[in-house]
């Protein structure tokens, strides 16, 4: 035993996770959600295989165990795996071993470390972990997983591979066929079934000369096709390797077969679409002259026609371009939302230059910064530049010094443009503190617009409200995109007010929105009939969409839209337009959609390989609304701008979103990869127990954070808005769905989620939770001095104010690590117990 101690904490003594393929964790399953594919591996490679292993003196189960390693690390995005491997159990059982009937056969954990290992390491690797693992064939898996940091009841695997020795598989003899219908007269057969309790298994049957593959997987989310097809893939790939380069990294070969990369491409691949003629202020200027005297503009009862709006513009235009505008010349518009920000931002394009919006709402010192950075021509503003604030060029106000420019031309200013050339320059926050400015280009901007004005047809009979900042990224489209085509542009007053906004919508006759979710819900909350009911299309993009809110508002329904895109590809890349049968959407999330018109969607790894469907990766664009990269950052641009693996000479922009493609081909938005954090050594996608609590009935709205606890470490609270919703039935919820290191220890219920002046959730404005927040049962009393002292030390270590009798340790958000510091605790005070008895009674 002690020999065997040894040995596995050697091996598994810093696995921290359990290797759980596409999430599965359930290994004590009856199988019946288990479907099965069989492949036979090709006699050449077969033949091929024997060949290598020969050459390196290793066996083929080896490379058999190493491809399987290659395949797991695929699917759990990491290059370091454990998985079960079935050992016969007679080659340690002494010489007469062969001739005992019985089942001797033992499953056991193998870890593979695949990271900076050449082809060849990587074989002689397994080699040497399979040669020592048998030697301990009669060890307990129960020991094994004790040796790791996976503390149950979390398995240390979830895969499983089999690797047998079987006879060829024959056609049927009748001879043979008669002799066994003799063998077995006079016995009754009932019937038999194999089966595995582990979600992910391969069998790899040793014929003598060939091989055959055997998936078992729960299905769905897995196809178990294609980890047939993904095997051999692995298999030809290390072969292959073998033969032609054996020091080739093992990173660098692929398990993905040619057909499902294919597959994979053809889904992220917008339709190609050539751009419409003229850019977006031209379009402006055509329904100048075709309506002159339709009303472009309406604000507080001010309002231009198409003919004012183009005429104020042409003449603001020719200012700039004696400031020096043109080509690639930036001027900074800041100026509160009215009519005179649409006549700047249109006149800094008439003049060809590239807008930087800039709120004034912002401190002087991050006005000043960015007026620093983006080195703009001109500013134009409108009484509305702190005066702190020293921009170090002109700056226009537009209120005050429009007499300036009166006596200009009125004529549509001539400026040539391609599509590589600026159009405007948006600050995002960046996570060192320091914000980055997006430089986005007029081809972008076109084809951003082809698609909202085509693809979401919107007409000169629209109405349309703007009621997000200038410097939101959504904005742009908002305020070009009417004027395009002619319709009525409203301006909505600031601050955000949604009931002002809902009596804006109904007065003014408001068909088409477009703003983020949260902003929405709150428009929902504050009307008090059907006073949305003519908004005719909602597009929402930037957060997850709560379907519960939208199905508040009566029948018949607006279209819905969600759109997804960062500022970087010009806003939006890809969209959904929901059905109206909402209920449809009710446990599960909102898809992001198609692809819109000459863009590619990637789901990338860490290598920069396609994940597979059904596997998390790093969602990833190119086409032509990748932007220039960040102003001034050339280091940042470098590193998230990078070139197009499957489009050379192209770049592609890494959004470090995450996501992945669904069995049924729909890409499924997982969160950010900076939400990613690691509880009790295991990494933890918050966005995933987001969309686990949005589909609790009650819960409309849901945010989960990871907060540090200091000596109790972080542990995971959620924050819901919705109705009638508790503790405890929360985490009965996501305990249904989610591995015990992923269900939130507090649940914190609000009126409703913080939001930042863009309308979007404030995640450092989410309260502390209170004891309100924790799972506790009807409170009684310790009785006697162990259970006050226990009580008194549960409270210390859990962070609580009291702790009753009938309290759960672990439903108060205790976990492993905190429950051995409270036996700790209770050995101080002299107290017997063990991490075990606390796990099988875990109340006072």
């Amino acid at each position: 035993r002690q020999s065997h101690e040894a040995f596995f904490r050697r091996m598994l003594g810093t696995v921290e996770e359990p290797t759980a393929p596409y999430g599965l964790m359930d290994v004590q399953g009856d199988g019946s959600a288990i479907a099965q594919a069989q492949r036979a591996v090709e006699p050449a490679l077969a033949r091929r295989l024997r060949d290598g292993a020969k050459q390196l003196g290793v066996s083929a189960a080896s490379v058999f165990h190493l491809a399987y390693a290659q395949l797991l690390a695929r699917v759990v995005g990491r290059e370091d795996v454990v998985f079960g491997t079935v050992l016969f159990g007679r080659m340690q059982a002494g010489a007469d071993a062969q001739r005992v009937p019985g089942l001797f056969i033992n499953t056991l954990p193998l870890r593979v470390e695949l990271q900076g290992r050449s082809v060849r390491e990587g074989v002689q690797h397994t080699h040497e972990q399979l040669t020592q693992l048998v030697r301990h064939e009669h060890a307990p898996l129960a020991l094994a997983q004790r040796c790791s940091q996976v503390a149950a009841p979390a398995p240390l695997f979830s895969a499983l591979l089999n690797y047998r020795h079987s006879p060829q598989p024959q056609q049927p003899d009748q001879q043979l066929q008669d002799q066994q219908q003799q063998a077995w007269q006079g016995v009754e057969f009932l019937g038999g079934e194999e089966r595995t309790n582990y979600p992910f298994t391969l069998a790899v049957d040793d014929w003598g000369d060939g091989f055959g593959l055997t998936a078992q997987v729960q299905s769905p989310p897995v196809q178990p096709e294609l980890i047939c097809a993904c095997m051999h893939t692995a298999l030809e790939q290390i072969v292959q390797a073998l033969e032609r380069a054996p020091e080739t990294v093992l990173q660098q070969l692929d398990v993905l077969p040619q057909a499902q990369r294919t597959r994979l491409l053809a889904l992220g691949a917008g339709v190609q679409r050539e751009a419409r003629g003229g850019w977006a202020h031209e379009w402006i200027e055509a329904q100048a002259r075709r309506r002159p005297e339709a009303i472009a503009v309406v604000q507080h009862g001010r309002q231009l026609s198409y003919a004012q709006l183009n005429e104020q513009a042409n003449r603001l235009a020719h200012q700039l371009r004696e400031h020096g505008v043109g080509p690639d010349a930036r001027v900074a518009l800041c100026m509160p939302r009215g009519v005179q920000l649409v006549v700047g931002l249109l006149a800094i394009l008439k003049a060809g230059g590239a807008y930087v919006p800039v709120d004034p709402g912002y401190p002087a010192q991050r006005l000043q910064a960015m007026c620093r950075d983006s080195a703009p021509v001109v500013v134009l503003s409108a009484s509305s530049l702190p005066a702190q604030v020293d921009a170090g060029v002109p700056v226009l106000d537009l209120d005050a010094d429009a007499w300036r420019w009166a006596l200009q031309p009125a004529s549509n200013p001539r400026v040539a443009l391609h599509g590589q050339q600026l159009a405007y320059v948006i600050y995002t926050s960046g996570s060192t503190g320091t914000p980055k400015a997006a430089q986005v280009l007029h081809a972008g901007l076109r084809n951003l617009m082809d698609w909202y004005l085509e693809d979401l047809p919107l007409g000169e009979d629209d109405a349309v409200l703007l009621v997000t900042s200038h410097s939101f990224d959504l904005t742009q489209k908002n305020i070009l995109g009417p004027l395009m085509v002619g319709a009525t542009l409203h301006l909505a007053s600031e601050p955000f007010d949604p009931a002002a906004i809902v009596a804006q919508v109904q007065a003014q006759g408001i068909s088409v929105l477009n703003m983020a979710p949260s902003a929405f819900h709150a428009l929902v909350d504050a009307r008090h009939g059907n006073e949305l009911a003519g908004l005719r299309r909602v597009v929402l993009g930037g957060e997850p969409i709560q379907v519960a809110k939208l199905m508040q508002l009566p029948e018949p329904r607006p279209q819905f839209v969600n759109s997804y895109g960062p500022t970087e590809c010009s806003d939006v890349v890809a969209y959904h337009c929901l059905s109206p049968r909402l209920q449809d959407y009710e446990g599960r999330t909102v898809p992001l959609g198609e692809p819109i018109r000459n863009t590619r969607l990637y789901v990338l790894d860490a290598h920069g390989r396609l994940a597979p469907q059904g596997v998390a990766g790093e969602l990833c664009i190119a086409g032509t609304g990748v932007g220039r990269g960040y102003l001034n950052r050339p280091e940042l641009t470098e590193e998230r701008f990078v070139p197009d693996p499957y489009a050379p000479g192209q770049r592609m922009y890494r959004t470090g979103d995450l996501a992945r493609y669904l069995e049924d081909g729909t890409l499924e938005f997982l969160g950010r990869n900076d939400f990613q954090v690691k509880i009790r050594g295991m990494r933890v996608e918050l966005g995933e127990i987001e969309a686990c609590l949005r589909k609790h009935e009650g819960v409309r709205e849901a945010v989960v954070i990871a907060r540090d606890e200091g000596d109790a470490g972080k542990r995971l609270v959620a924050y819901l808005v919705g109705d009638n919703l508790q503790p405890q039935a929360l985490r009965e919820h996501a305990a249904q769905a989610l591995p015990q290191h992923m269900v939130p220890a507090a649940y914190v219920v609000l009126d409703a989620l913080p939001l930042n002046p863009n309308g979007k959730l404030d995640r450092k404005a989410l309260p502390a939770p209170g004891d309100a927040a924790q799972v506790t049962r009807s409170y009684e009393a310790p009785l006697g001095e162990v259970e006050t002292e226990l009580a008194r030390i549960w409270a210390e270590v859990l962070q609580l104010d009291r702790v009753g009798r009938h309290d759960h340790f672990f439903e108060l958000g205790g976990h492993s690590l905190l429950a051995v510091t409270v036996i700790e605790r209770m050995r101080e005070q002299g107290l017997d117990a063990d991490v075990a008895a606390l796990f099988t009674t875990p109340t006072l």
